[in-house]
């Protein structure tokens, strides 16, 4: 059945019965994920080997059951492999990149992100062989009619961390790059009204000779509280 607005449609509950896994499974594949995402790494020097398109797919498919507020699904995920337009991306984030770290940034943020590394200069965005443009929908456009979304960047957010894990485990690396401002995106791949560039994320295999910073996360118990 294909998605429709559910805009003042009665609540309709319908069975879930899961099957419920094992306790054993259950600590087996906790332990198997947590050990798989404690390698991965943001990246930002890619290869250009071809990706079979039906991991991109699957991994989109995935992002796209997060959950969201009121299940309005306020997420668009362009998926870009055209050169020339991959290339009309990268001019305008330079273009926007070199003005903020030339000053827009601010003295703050420039000293947080040194550690990184990084500067206005993005060859991921043409080398890295998908570029997958996440836009949120702030209403949905019903014909005449404007939907309003609730908890957007919530719902979108969570749906980005999904697909960054999904791409992990699948054997890729991502860079989650957001450009500010963005509306440049919006112009370049013509997205309706109602959307607004959330991030863009290149997608590909870590170049032979890619690095990363020398970074540590905190320990689980500087993040996790039991009360």
């Amino acid at each position: 059945m294909a998605w429709a607005p559910i805009h003042d449609f009665p609540y309709t509950p319908v069975p879930y019965r899961p099957e419920r896994t094992s306790a054993d499974e259950a600590l087996r594949t906790a332990a198997s994920m947590r050990e798989k995402m404690q390698t991965r790494r943001t990246v930002r020097a890619f290869s250009s080997d071809p990706v079979p398109e039906q991991v991109i797919i699957d991994a989109i498919a995935v992002a796209a059951t997060a959950p969201s507020g009121a299940h309005q699904q306020p997420w668009t995920f362009v998926v870009v492999t055209d050169p020339e337009v991959r290339a009309r991306i990268r001019e305008a984030a330079e273009e926007e990149e070199r003005i903020s770290y030339d000053g827009r940034l601010g003295d703050e943020w420039l000293s947080a992100l040194r550690p990184l590394g990084t500067d206005e200069h993005k060859p991921h965005l043409t080398d890295a062989p998908y570029l997958i443009v996440v836009f949120e929908q702030r209403y949905y456009l019903d014909g005449d009619k404007q939907h309003k979304h609730y908890y957007v960047d919530e719902s979108v957010g969570i749906a980005v961390g999904m697909l960054l894990t999904a791409l992990h485990l699948s054997g890729l690396a991502a860079l989650t790059h957001t450009p500010s401002p963005m509306k440049f995106l919006s112009e370049v791949l013509n997205r309706p009204r109602n959307e607004k560039a959330f991030a863009v994320i290149p997608v590909g295999y870590p170049a032979a000779d890619a690095v990363v910073p020398d970074l540590v996360r905190k320990d689980l118990d500087q993040v996790m509280v039991r009360v």
